[in-house]
Protein backbone atom coordinates (compact mmCIF):
# COMPACT_ATOMS: atom_id res chain seq x y z
CA UNK A 1 0.00 0.00 0.00
CA UNK A 2 2.78 2.45 0.92
CA UNK A 3 4.53 2.01 -2.43
CA UNK A 4 1.26 1.77 -4.35
CA UNK A 5 0.05 5.16 -3.11
CA UNK A 6 3.54 6.64 -3.44
CA UNK A 7 3.88 5.43 -7.05
CA UNK A 8 0.38 6.74 -7.82
CA UNK A 9 1.19 10.21 -6.48
CA UNK A 10 4.65 10.20 -8.07
CA UNK A 11 3.00 9.53 -11.41
CA UNK A 12 0.75 12.54 -10.86
CA UNK A 13 3.24 14.91 -9.19
CA UNK A 14 6.78 13.98 -10.19
CA UNK A 15 7.64 10.59 -11.74
CA UNK A 16 11.29 11.14 -10.84
CA UNK A 17 10.16 10.81 -7.19
CA UNK A 18 9.23 7.15 -7.71
CA UNK A 19 10.32 5.45 -4.46
CA UNK A 20 10.92 2.14 -6.23
CA UNK A 21 13.29 3.64 -8.81
CA UNK A 22 14.96 5.95 -6.27
CA UNK A 23 15.58 3.07 -3.87
CA UNK A 24 16.96 0.89 -6.65
CA UNK A 25 19.26 3.67 -7.83
CA UNK A 26 20.52 4.19 -4.29
CA UNK A 27 21.22 0.48 -3.94
CA UNK A 28 23.28 0.67 -7.13
CA UNK A 29 25.08 3.77 -5.85
CA UNK A 30 26.18 2.08 -2.63
CA UNK A 31 26.87 -1.43 -3.88
CA UNK A 32 30.49 -2.42 -3.12
CA UNK A 33 32.68 -2.68 -6.20
CA UNK A 34 33.22 -6.43 -5.79
CA UNK A 35 29.48 -7.13 -5.55
CA UNK A 36 28.74 -4.86 -8.50
CA UNK A 37 31.32 -6.64 -10.65
CA UNK A 38 29.91 -10.01 -9.56
CA UNK A 39 26.40 -8.95 -10.62
CA UNK A 40 27.60 -7.70 -14.01
CA UNK A 41 29.68 -10.84 -14.53
CA UNK A 42 26.75 -13.13 -13.63
CA UNK A 43 23.83 -11.27 -15.19
CA UNK A 44 25.41 -8.89 -17.74
CA UNK A 45 22.84 -6.47 -19.14
CA UNK A 46 20.08 -8.27 -17.15
CA UNK A 47 21.44 -6.91 -13.87
CA UNK A 48 18.69 -4.27 -13.56
CA UNK A 49 15.70 -6.67 -13.86
CA UNK A 50 17.39 -8.94 -11.33
CA UNK A 51 17.77 -5.99 -8.95
CA UNK A 52 14.06 -5.08 -9.28
CA UNK A 53 13.05 -8.70 -8.66
CA UNK A 54 15.16 -8.88 -5.51
CA UNK A 55 13.70 -5.58 -4.28
CA UNK A 56 10.15 -6.86 -4.83
CA UNK A 57 10.89 -10.02 -2.83
CA UNK A 58 12.39 -8.01 0.06
CA UNK A 59 9.40 -5.64 0.10
CA UNK A 60 6.96 -8.56 0.17
CA UNK A 61 8.81 -10.08 3.13
CA UNK A 62 8.80 -6.75 4.99
CA UNK A 63 5.05 -6.40 4.38
CA UNK A 64 4.45 -9.83 5.94
CA UNK A 65 6.69 -8.94 8.91
CA UNK A 66 4.80 -5.67 9.42
CA UNK A 67 1.49 -7.53 9.46
CA UNK A 68 2.72 -10.05 12.03
CA UNK A 69 4.16 -7.33 14.27
CA UNK A 70 0.98 -5.28 14.13
CA UNK A 71 -1.00 -8.13 15.69
CA UNK A 72 1.06 -7.64 18.87
CA UNK A 73 0.74 -3.87 18.98
CA UNK A 74 1.52 -0.84 16.82
CA UNK A 75 4.95 -2.26 15.93
CA UNK A 76 4.06 -3.01 12.33
CA UNK A 77 2.89 0.56 11.82
CA UNK A 78 6.11 1.83 13.36
CA UNK A 79 8.11 -0.42 11.02
CA UNK A 80 6.22 0.87 7.97
CA UNK A 81 6.68 4.47 9.11
CA UNK A 82 10.39 3.96 9.74
CA UNK A 83 10.97 2.26 6.39
CA UNK A 84 8.92 4.90 4.64
CA UNK A 85 10.95 7.71 6.19
CA UNK A 86 14.16 5.99 5.09
CA UNK A 87 12.83 5.82 1.53
CA UNK A 88 11.78 9.48 1.84
CA UNK A 89 15.37 10.44 2.68
CA UNK A 90 16.59 8.30 -0.23
CA UNK A 91 14.25 10.10 -2.63
CA UNK A 92 15.35 13.53 -1.39
CA UNK A 93 19.02 12.63 -1.84
CA UNK A 94 18.62 11.81 -5.55
CA UNK A 95 20.37 14.30 -7.87
CA UNK A 96 17.23 15.87 -9.37
CA UNK A 97 15.10 15.85 -6.19
CA UNK A 98 13.11 18.82 -4.87
CA UNK A 99 11.15 19.18 -1.60
CA UNK A 100 8.00 18.17 -3.49
CA UNK A 101 9.65 14.80 -4.22
CA UNK A 102 9.02 13.78 -0.59
CA UNK A 103 5.25 14.24 -0.83
CA UNK A 104 4.34 10.94 -2.56
CA UNK A 105 6.15 8.73 -0.06
CA UNK A 106 4.90 10.72 2.98
CA UNK A 107 1.30 10.34 1.87
CA UNK A 108 2.03 6.70 1.02
CA UNK A 109 3.23 6.13 4.60
CA UNK A 110 0.02 7.58 6.01
CA UNK A 111 -2.14 5.48 3.72
CA UNK A 112 -0.15 2.32 4.44
CA UNK A 113 -0.29 2.71 8.22
CA UNK A 114 -4.04 3.41 8.16
CA UNK A 115 -4.68 0.39 5.95
CA UNK A 116 -2.56 -1.89 8.11
CA UNK A 117 -4.33 -0.83 11.31
CA UNK A 118 -7.71 -1.25 9.66
CA UNK A 119 -6.87 -4.76 8.50
CA UNK A 120 -5.58 -5.80 11.92
CA UNK A 121 -8.60 -4.29 13.66
CA UNK A 122 -10.87 -6.40 11.49
CA UNK A 123 -8.76 -9.56 11.60
CA UNK A 124 -10.22 -12.77 13.13
CA UNK A 125 -9.60 -13.11 16.83
CA UNK A 126 -9.79 -9.40 17.61
CA UNK A 127 -12.28 -8.24 20.21
CA UNK A 128 -15.51 -6.95 18.67
CA UNK A 129 -16.47 -3.30 18.95
CA UNK A 130 -18.84 -2.28 21.75
CA UNK A 131 -21.37 -0.74 19.41
CA UNK A 132 -24.06 -3.00 17.93
CA UNK A 133 -23.24 -4.39 14.50
CA UNK A 134 -25.99 -4.91 12.01
CA UNK A 135 -26.09 -5.86 8.36
CA UNK A 136 -23.54 -7.40 6.13
CA UNK A 137 -21.58 -4.13 5.78
CA UNK A 138 -20.19 -4.69 9.30
CA UNK A 139 -19.07 -8.27 8.62
CA UNK A 140 -15.33 -8.46 9.43
CA UNK A 141 -14.50 -10.67 6.46
CA UNK A 142 -16.26 -8.26 4.11
CA UNK A 143 -14.39 -5.31 5.55
CA UNK A 144 -11.09 -7.12 5.23
CA UNK A 145 -11.91 -7.93 1.64
CA UNK A 146 -12.78 -4.31 0.89
CA UNK A 147 -9.60 -3.08 2.56
CA UNK A 148 -7.47 -5.55 0.66
CA UNK A 149 -9.23 -4.66 -2.57
CA UNK A 150 -8.56 -0.99 -1.91
CA UNK A 151 -4.88 -1.72 -1.30
CA UNK A 152 -4.61 -3.77 -4.48
CA UNK A 153 -6.38 -1.02 -6.40
CA UNK A 154 -3.93 1.55 -5.06
CA UNK A 155 -0.97 -0.55 -6.12
CA UNK A 156 -2.47 -1.13 -9.56
CA UNK A 157 -3.39 2.53 -9.92
CA UNK A 158 0.07 3.64 -8.88
CA UNK A 159 1.77 1.33 -11.32
CA UNK A 160 -0.67 2.27 -14.07
CA UNK A 161 -0.27 6.02 -13.62
CA UNK A 162 3.51 5.87 -13.33
CA UNK A 163 3.71 3.44 -16.21
CA UNK A 164 1.40 5.56 -18.34
CA UNK A 165 3.49 8.68 -17.74
CA UNK A 166 6.71 6.88 -18.52
CA UNK A 167 5.10 5.23 -21.53
CA UNK A 168 3.85 8.55 -22.87
CA UNK A 169 7.27 10.11 -22.42
CA UNK A 170 8.95 7.18 -24.15
CA UNK A 171 6.44 7.31 -27.01
CA UNK A 172 7.19 11.01 -27.40
CA UNK A 173 10.92 10.26 -27.49
CA UNK A 174 10.39 7.37 -29.93
CA UNK A 175 8.41 9.65 -32.24
CA UNK A 176 11.07 12.33 -31.91
CA UNK A 177 13.78 9.79 -32.72
CA UNK A 178 11.94 8.63 -35.84
CA UNK A 179 11.84 12.22 -37.13
CA UNK A 180 15.43 13.02 -36.13
CA UNK A 181 17.54 13.87 -39.18
CA UNK A 182 21.20 12.94 -38.84
CA UNK A 183 23.61 15.67 -39.93
CA UNK A 184 25.61 14.99 -43.06
CA UNK A 185 29.19 14.65 -41.81
CA UNK A 186 31.72 17.13 -43.08
CA UNK A 187 34.29 14.34 -42.75
CA UNK A 188 32.79 10.88 -43.43
CA UNK A 189 34.49 7.92 -41.81
CA UNK A 190 37.12 6.20 -43.93
CA UNK A 191 36.04 3.04 -45.71
CA UNK A 192 36.75 -0.25 -43.95
CA UNK A 193 39.72 -1.91 -45.74
CA UNK A 194 39.12 -5.30 -47.39
CA UNK A 195 40.01 -8.15 -45.07
CA UNK A 196 39.23 -6.23 -41.88
CA UNK A 197 36.43 -8.73 -41.21
CA UNK A 198 37.97 -12.21 -41.71
CA UNK A 199 35.33 -14.74 -42.88
CA UNK A 200 35.49 -16.91 -39.75
CA UNK A 201 32.22 -18.20 -38.33
CA UNK A 202 31.83 -17.10 -34.71
CA UNK A 203 34.36 -14.26 -34.94
CA UNK A 204 33.07 -10.90 -33.74
CA UNK A 205 32.29 -8.54 -36.60
CA UNK A 206 34.37 -5.40 -37.01
CA UNK A 207 31.34 -3.11 -36.58
CA UNK A 208 28.95 -4.01 -33.76
CA UNK A 209 25.22 -3.69 -34.65
CA UNK A 210 23.24 -1.28 -32.48
CA UNK A 211 20.97 -3.97 -31.09
CA UNK A 212 23.89 -6.07 -29.79
CA UNK A 213 26.12 -3.23 -28.59
CA UNK A 214 26.72 -3.63 -24.86
CA UNK A 215 24.89 -1.39 -22.40
CA UNK A 216 26.16 -0.89 -18.84
CA UNK A 217 25.04 2.21 -16.91
CA UNK A 218 23.38 3.28 -13.68
CA UNK A 219 20.03 4.30 -15.22
CA UNK A 220 17.28 2.05 -13.82
CA UNK A 221 14.81 3.96 -15.96
CA UNK A 222 16.10 5.26 -19.30
CA UNK A 223 15.91 9.08 -19.35
CA UNK A 224 13.29 10.38 -21.77
CA UNK A 225 14.70 13.49 -23.43
CA UNK A 226 13.51 14.80 -26.79
CA UNK A 227 15.81 16.64 -29.15
CA UNK A 228 13.67 19.77 -28.76
CA UNK A 229 14.00 19.70 -24.95
CA UNK A 230 17.69 18.84 -24.92
CA UNK A 231 20.24 21.48 -23.93
CA UNK A 232 23.98 21.23 -23.26
CA UNK A 233 25.41 23.70 -20.76
CA UNK A 234 29.19 24.31 -20.81
CA UNK A 235 30.36 26.27 -17.78
CA UNK A 236 32.82 26.40 -14.89
CA UNK A 237 36.44 27.32 -15.56
CA UNK A 238 35.70 28.89 -18.94
CA UNK A 239 35.88 32.37 -20.41
CA UNK A 240 32.18 32.37 -21.24
CA UNK A 241 29.30 30.04 -20.33
CA UNK A 242 27.36 28.71 -23.31
CA UNK A 243 24.16 26.71 -23.69
CA UNK A 244 23.68 24.73 -26.89
CA UNK A 245 20.42 23.41 -28.32
CA UNK A 246 20.17 20.75 -31.00
CA UNK A 247 19.53 23.51 -33.55
CA UNK A 248 22.76 25.16 -32.45
CA UNK A 249 24.61 21.91 -33.07
CA UNK A 250 23.08 21.50 -36.51
CA UNK A 251 24.64 24.79 -37.53
CA UNK A 252 28.06 23.29 -36.84
CA UNK A 253 29.94 20.89 -39.14
CA UNK A 254 29.58 17.26 -38.08
CA UNK A 255 32.10 14.45 -38.48
CA UNK A 256 31.89 10.65 -38.59
CA UNK A 257 34.43 8.45 -36.79
CA UNK A 258 34.76 4.73 -36.03
CA UNK A 259 35.62 4.22 -32.36
CA UNK A 260 35.73 1.17 -30.10
CA UNK A 261 34.23 1.67 -26.63
CA UNK A 262 35.11 -0.50 -23.63
CA UNK A 263 33.47 -0.81 -20.21
CA UNK A 264 35.80 -0.88 -17.21
CA UNK A 265 33.70 -3.77 -15.87
CA UNK A 266 34.78 -5.97 -18.77
CA UNK A 267 36.38 -9.13 -17.37
CA UNK A 268 39.26 -10.83 -19.18
CA UNK A 269 37.68 -12.33 -22.31
CA UNK A 270 34.42 -10.43 -21.70
CA UNK A 271 32.03 -8.93 -24.23
CA UNK A 272 31.47 -5.48 -22.70
CA UNK A 273 33.13 -3.86 -25.70
CA UNK A 274 31.83 -2.71 -29.08
CA UNK A 275 32.88 -0.85 -32.19
CA UNK A 276 30.61 1.58 -34.05
CA UNK A 277 30.45 4.44 -36.54
CA UNK A 278 29.63 7.61 -34.62
CA UNK A 279 28.35 10.87 -36.12
CA UNK A 280 28.75 13.94 -33.96
CA UNK A 281 30.57 17.13 -33.17
CA UNK A 282 34.18 17.43 -31.98
CA UNK A 283 34.15 18.16 -28.26
CA UNK A 284 37.36 20.16 -28.65
CA UNK A 285 35.51 22.68 -30.82
CA UNK A 286 32.61 22.98 -28.36
CA UNK A 287 34.99 23.54 -25.46
CA UNK A 288 36.97 26.07 -27.51
CA UNK A 289 33.76 28.05 -28.05
CA UNK A 290 33.50 28.40 -24.27
CA UNK A 291 37.21 29.09 -23.81
CA UNK A 292 38.75 26.61 -21.38
CA UNK A 293 41.00 28.24 -18.80
CA UNK A 294 44.60 26.93 -18.83
CA UNK A 295 44.49 25.76 -15.18
CA UNK A 296 41.50 23.43 -15.78
CA UNK A 297 42.31 19.72 -16.16
CA UNK A 298 38.94 17.95 -15.94
CA UNK A 299 35.49 18.12 -17.52
CA UNK A 300 32.71 16.84 -15.26
CA UNK A 301 29.93 15.63 -17.56
CA UNK A 302 26.42 15.09 -16.19
CA UNK A 303 23.64 12.94 -17.58
CA UNK A 304 19.95 13.86 -17.58
CA UNK A 305 19.49 11.40 -14.68
CA UNK A 306 22.29 12.91 -12.58
CA UNK A 307 25.14 10.49 -13.36
CA UNK A 308 28.56 12.16 -13.62
CA UNK A 309 31.88 11.28 -15.24
CA UNK A 310 35.22 13.06 -14.97
CA UNK A 311 37.24 13.26 -18.20
CA UNK A 312 40.73 14.77 -18.53
CA UNK A 313 40.61 18.02 -20.51
CA UNK A 314 43.64 16.76 -22.42
CA UNK A 315 41.69 13.74 -23.71
CA UNK A 316 39.08 16.08 -25.17
CA UNK A 317 41.46 18.57 -26.73
CA UNK A 318 44.60 16.64 -27.80
CA UNK A 319 43.40 15.86 -31.31
CA UNK A 320 41.82 12.45 -30.73
CA UNK A 321 38.31 11.85 -32.09
CA UNK A 322 36.40 12.86 -28.94
CA UNK A 323 32.80 13.51 -29.98
CA UNK A 324 29.46 14.70 -28.77
CA UNK A 325 27.72 11.94 -30.72
CA UNK A 326 24.17 12.08 -32.09
CA UNK A 327 24.35 9.11 -34.49
CA UNK A 328 25.40 5.47 -34.29
CA UNK A 329 25.99 3.23 -37.30
CA UNK A 330 24.10 5.49 -39.67
CA UNK A 331 21.07 6.06 -37.45
CA UNK A 332 20.19 8.39 -34.58
CA UNK A 333 21.41 7.15 -31.23
CA UNK A 334 19.16 4.45 -29.76
CA UNK A 335 17.41 5.73 -26.62
CA UNK A 336 19.23 3.22 -24.42
CA UNK A 337 22.55 4.41 -25.83
CA UNK A 338 22.04 8.06 -24.97
CA UNK A 339 19.59 9.71 -27.38
CA UNK A 340 19.68 12.52 -28.23
CA UNK A 341 23.38 13.06 -27.41
CA UNK A 342 26.22 11.27 -25.66
CA UNK A 343 30.00 11.46 -25.30
CA UNK A 344 32.42 9.19 -27.16
CA UNK A 345 36.09 9.48 -26.18
CA UNK A 346 38.71 7.04 -27.57
CA UNK A 347 41.25 5.56 -25.19
CA UNK A 348 39.30 5.89 -21.93
CA UNK A 349 36.96 3.43 -20.24
CA UNK A 350 33.34 4.49 -20.45
CA UNK A 351 32.91 5.27 -16.76
CA UNK A 352 35.15 8.35 -17.14
CA UNK A 353 34.18 9.41 -20.64
CA UNK A 354 31.10 7.94 -22.33
CA UNK A 355 28.30 9.85 -20.58
CA UNK A 356 24.90 9.13 -22.15
CA UNK A 357 22.00 11.61 -22.25
CA UNK A 358 24.62 14.27 -21.50
CA UNK A 359 23.24 17.71 -20.60
CA UNK A 360 26.04 19.45 -18.71
CA UNK A 361 29.81 19.92 -19.07
CA UNK A 362 31.48 21.62 -16.13
CA UNK A 363 35.11 22.54 -16.76
CA UNK A 364 36.92 22.08 -13.46
CA UNK A 365 39.85 20.27 -11.82
CA UNK A 366 40.40 16.77 -10.46
CA UNK A 367 41.35 18.27 -7.10
CA UNK A 368 38.08 20.22 -6.96
CA UNK A 369 35.43 17.72 -8.07
CA UNK A 370 34.81 13.96 -8.08
CA UNK A 371 32.62 12.00 -10.47
CA UNK A 372 30.16 9.20 -9.65
CA UNK A 373 32.51 6.22 -9.79
CA UNK A 374 35.62 7.96 -8.50
CA UNK A 375 33.64 8.81 -5.35
CA UNK A 376 33.27 5.05 -4.97
CA UNK A 377 36.95 4.22 -5.17
CA UNK A 378 37.54 3.78 -8.90
CA UNK A 379 40.50 5.32 -10.71
CA UNK A 380 40.02 8.96 -11.71
CA UNK A 381 41.37 8.84 -15.27
CA UNK A 382 40.69 5.32 -16.59
CA UNK A 383 42.98 4.76 -19.62
CA UNK A 384 42.11 1.56 -21.49
CA UNK A 385 44.55 -1.33 -21.05
CA UNK A 386 45.84 -3.57 -23.83
CA UNK A 387 43.66 -6.67 -24.08
CA UNK A 388 42.78 -9.58 -26.35
CA UNK A 389 40.13 -12.26 -26.55
CA UNK A 390 39.56 -15.66 -28.16
CA UNK A 391 36.21 -15.91 -29.96
CA UNK A 392 36.80 -19.15 -31.89
CA UNK A 393 36.77 -22.02 -31.01
CA UNK A 394 34.06 -21.91 -28.36
CA UNK A 395 34.97 -22.65 -24.75
CA UNK A 396 34.99 -26.38 -23.95
CA UNK A 397 34.26 -27.12 -27.60
CA UNK A 398 34.83 -30.47 -29.28
CA UNK A 399 37.08 -30.23 -32.33
CA UNK A 400 38.12 -32.65 -35.01
CA UNK A 401 41.86 -33.33 -35.27
CA UNK A 402 43.68 -31.42 -37.97
CA UNK A 403 43.69 -27.86 -39.32
CA UNK A 404 41.68 -25.51 -37.11
CA UNK A 405 41.20 -21.75 -37.14
CA UNK A 406 41.67 -19.90 -33.85
CA UNK A 407 40.43 -16.30 -34.03
CA UNK A 408 39.49 -13.31 -31.93
CA UNK A 409 39.91 -9.59 -31.34
CA UNK A 410 42.46 -7.35 -29.62
CA UNK A 411 42.34 -3.70 -28.62
CA UNK A 412 44.47 -0.90 -27.21
CA UNK A 413 42.70 2.33 -28.15
CA UNK A 414 45.00 5.29 -28.85
CA UNK A 415 47.97 2.90 -29.18
CA UNK A 416 46.79 0.28 -31.66
CA UNK A 417 47.68 -3.41 -31.86
CA UNK A 418 51.09 -4.37 -33.24
CA UNK A 419 51.04 -8.13 -32.61
CA UNK A 420 48.91 -10.97 -31.26
CA UNK A 421 50.32 -14.34 -30.15
CA UNK A 422 48.68 -17.66 -29.32
CA UNK A 423 49.96 -20.36 -27.00
CA UNK A 424 48.82 -23.99 -26.84
CA UNK A 425 49.20 -25.54 -23.39
CA UNK A 426 52.69 -24.54 -22.22
CA UNK A 427 54.24 -24.46 -25.67
CA UNK A 428 55.95 -21.54 -27.41
CA UNK A 429 54.00 -18.42 -28.35
CA UNK A 430 53.03 -18.39 -32.02
CA UNK A 431 52.34 -15.19 -34.02
CA UNK A 432 48.78 -14.74 -35.25
CA UNK A 433 47.83 -13.05 -38.52
CA UNK A 434 46.40 -9.58 -37.96
CA UNK A 435 43.58 -8.22 -40.09
CA UNK A 436 44.25 -4.78 -41.63
CA UNK A 437 44.32 -1.98 -39.08
CA UNK A 438 41.49 0.53 -39.44
CA UNK A 439 42.81 3.01 -36.89
CA UNK A 440 44.51 3.17 -33.50
CA UNK A 441 41.08 3.68 -31.91
CA UNK A 442 39.44 0.48 -33.12
CA UNK A 443 39.87 -3.14 -32.18
CA UNK A 444 41.68 -5.51 -34.53
CA UNK A 445 40.68 -8.99 -35.65
CA UNK A 446 43.26 -11.81 -35.70
CA UNK A 447 43.46 -15.44 -36.85
CA UNK A 448 45.86 -18.34 -36.29
CA UNK A 449 46.01 -21.69 -38.08
CA UNK A 450 46.47 -24.63 -35.73
CA UNK A 451 47.09 -28.27 -36.61
CA UNK A 452 45.13 -29.58 -33.61
CA UNK A 453 46.35 -32.91 -32.18
CA UNK A 454 44.01 -35.22 -30.19
CA UNK A 455 43.61 -34.49 -26.50
CA UNK A 456 42.48 -31.73 -24.18
CA UNK A 457 44.27 -28.44 -24.75
CA UNK A 458 44.34 -24.92 -23.34
CA UNK A 459 44.63 -21.98 -25.75
CA UNK A 460 45.91 -18.61 -24.53
CA UNK A 461 46.22 -15.24 -26.25
CA UNK A 462 48.18 -12.07 -25.59
CA UNK A 463 48.57 -8.82 -27.51
CA UNK A 464 51.30 -6.23 -27.90
CA UNK A 465 50.28 -2.62 -28.44
CA UNK A 466 51.73 -0.11 -30.87
CA UNK A 467 54.15 1.20 -28.24
CA UNK A 468 55.72 -2.23 -27.75
CA UNK A 469 54.07 -3.14 -24.44
CA UNK A 470 52.76 -6.70 -24.14
CA UNK A 471 49.74 -7.30 -21.96
CA UNK A 472 50.55 -8.79 -18.59
CA UNK A 473 49.66 -12.30 -17.47
CA UNK A 474 48.90 -11.02 -13.95
CA UNK A 475 45.21 -11.46 -13.26
CA UNK A 476 43.42 -8.44 -11.79
CA UNK A 477 39.72 -7.74 -11.35
CA UNK A 478 38.10 -4.74 -13.07
CA UNK A 479 38.18 -2.54 -9.94
CA UNK A 480 39.63 0.03 -9.68
CA UNK A 481 40.99 0.63 -13.18
CA UNK A 482 40.29 -2.33 -15.49
CA UNK A 483 40.93 -6.08 -15.62
CA UNK A 484 44.25 -7.63 -16.70
CA UNK A 485 45.43 -11.13 -17.61
CA UNK A 486 45.56 -13.48 -20.56
CA UNK A 487 42.33 -14.93 -21.92
CA UNK A 488 42.30 -18.72 -22.25
CA UNK A 489 39.97 -21.43 -23.52
CA UNK A 490 39.99 -25.19 -23.05
CA UNK A 491 39.00 -27.44 -25.94
CA UNK A 492 38.88 -31.17 -26.59
CA UNK A 493 40.25 -32.57 -29.86
CA UNK A 494 39.31 -36.11 -30.73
Amino acid sequence: MVLGIAELLAGLIDPDASPFVATGATVVDHTPAALREFAIDQFGTRDKPVLFLCMAVVMAILAVVAGLLERRGPYGSLLLAALGLVVCVVVLLRPNATPVSALPILLGIAAGVCTLRLLIARAPGRAPRAEPITGTAADPSRRRFLALAAGAAAVAAGSAVAGRWVGERMRAVAADLEQFVLPRPRVPAAAVPPGTDPPVRGLTTFVTPNDTFYRIDTALRVPAVTSADWRLRIHGMVEREIVLSMDDLRRRPAVEKVVTLTCVSNEVGGDLIGNARWIGYPLAELLAAAGVRPDADMVLSTSADGFTAGTPVAALTDGRDALLAVGMNGRPLPVEHGYPARMVVPGLYGYVSATKWVVDLEVTRFDMAEAYWTQRGWSARGPIKTASRIDVPAAFGDLAPGPTVVAGVAWAQQRGIAAVEVQVDDGPWQPAVLAPEYSLDTWRQWTWRWDAPPGTHTLRVRATDGRGSTQTDQRASPAPDGATGWHSRSVTVG
